[in-house]
């Protein structure tokens, strides 16, 4: 009998999948799938700047525009998805940023995605710009000022021809690329935020620093309704009980998130990301682009941009993980982490020999992101983790995370990476030795 070859492409998928359509904030099974992408195939997107723009944008229910999700052709409930990131490319020119404060009076409990117009009381109200500066986002319906968020204390910053500096620049600069901020942020045809350098902030100026770009978001859709940049434990955490329409309970959230929005900078191109699948097709997505960041994004924000990313996706089948594992680049690894080098362990063997060991451990990194309303319960959140998925105990997860590794904090309050040596036995039970072998060679 002929096969029909457009019916079985369909069903495997395609072997690259363009995205450049983004969602309202919002993440979960009614949100349309793209794809599917075949498993082993290659997504390209185009990327938006991720919190400020959505921010001031109230008719974004998320805090984030994140790229529409893409169906991963075999992936199944109870399966993973490992996720190659080959590539991310800024487009940004300039980009503003800082210190936000919640304006009082403008949401129903949660400014990110329960905006409310403080004229008319519109939920979720269209907007329009009127001039730049902090009172520029006017509600389509009544004109009143509706920004749900303004500046303690922000900048504008731009970027070099070759995206490898950035510079704070002075209040002409500021107000120059607010007039063209749509141009300056570099938007894709279909984004809808208002670009935050409308608001033209100036406090810091001409402080130069570098640019290593990363995904602020980056991940697999939640298995029911949740606003984008709530989809981790800390941000979650301000879902449970809330007197809008996207509250959830404690143990749905635990249950439905899958810690797509780490702000970990570590993701970054030519690591591996992977994710649980909680819907069948996985729903994988991204947003959030940073243009750079430092450990914790102790400002609440950091430097958010367009960009386009290259991404290869693998179906792990019965993997059953809770949340993300990540296999960072060696140089992104903390010191004791990383293997050790041919010297080394010729050194340790010789110290071993002295006392009866005739060989050593053979490991290598892992690193298992933990979320949870704070650091500490991130903490207890990333060990149960690492401690389930290699059938170890807490204990020897704590000890080995302290000798040959780190704790090291993602995003405060409540993102963080539990990063060690693991046993390549217990990788390799997991069909997980192939991952780290790739990233870092031969234990």
């Amino acid at each position: 009998m002929a096969v029909d070859r457009a019916e079985v492409g369909v069903k495997q998928g395609q072997q690259t999948v363009f995205v450049d359509t983004f969602t309202n904030g919002l993440l979960g099974p009614e949100v349309a799938m793209l794809g599917p992408v075949a498993n082993g195939g290659h997504i390209v997107w185009n990327s938006t700047p991720g919190c400020w723009g959505p921010m001031i944008t109230p008719s974004i229910r998320g805090g984030h525009e994140v790229s529409q999700p893409v169906s991963v052709a075999e992936a199944a409930v109870g399966d993973a998805v490992a996720i190659r990131i080959k590539d991310i490319e800024v487009t940004s020119l300039a980009t503003a940023s800082g210190n936000d404060q919640p304006m009082e009076g403008r949401f129903n409990g949660d400014p990110y995605c329960a905006p409310v117009c403080p004229g008319c009381g519109t939920e979720w109200p269209e907007t329009r710009l009127e001039g730049i500066g902090p009172e520029a986002i006017r509600c389509a319906v009544c004109g009143a000022d509706a920004t749900p968020f303004t500046f303690t204390n922000g900048y504008t910053i731009a970027f070099d021809e070759l995206h490898t500096m950035g510079l704070t620049v002075p209040e002409d600069a500021a107000e120059s690329f607010a007039r063209e901020s749509a141009r300056f942020a570099a938007l894709p045809g279909n984004s809808v935020q208002n670009p935050i350098l409308t608001f033209a902030p100036h406090d810091i100026v001409a402080l130069a620093t570098r640019v290593r770009p990363f995904l602020g978001q980056l991940g697999t859709s939640p298995s029911t309704t949740i606003p984008d940049s709530h989809n981790a434990g800390d941000f979650g955490s301000f879902l449970i009980g809330a007197p809008h329409r996207y509250a959830l309970g404690a143990q749905e959230l635990q249950e439905h998130k899958t810690d797509g929005h780490m702000d970990v900078d570590a993701v970054r191109a030519g690591s591996i990301l992977i994710c649980p699948v909680k819907l069948d097709g996985a729903g994988v997505y991204l947003g959030d682009m940073h243009a750079l960041q430092g450990d914790g994004e102790i400002a609440g924000h950091t430097c958010d941009v367009s960009g386009t990313v290259t991404l290869q996706v693998e179906v792990v089948k019965g993997l059953g993980i809770d949340g993300p594992i990540l296999f960072p680049l060696p140089e992104d690894l903390p010191f004791l982490a990383r293997p050790l080098s041919g010297e080394e362990r010729m050194r340790a063997l010789a110290l071993g020999r002295r006392y009866g060991v005739e060989e050593l451990e053979e490991s290598l990194p892992i690193s298992v992101i933990g979320t949870g309303p704070d650091l500490n319960s991130a903490t207890d959140n990333g060990l149960a983790r690492a401690a389930e998925l290699l059938a170890l105990s807490v204990p020897e997860v704590k000890n080995r995370a302290t000798i040959a590794g780190a704790i090291e904090i993602g995003r405060h309050p409540g993102v963080i990476q539990v990063t060690f040596r693991a046993p390549a036995g217990a990788l390799e039970s997991r069909g997980l030795l192939g991952y780290a072998i790739e990233q870092y060679g031969q234990p």
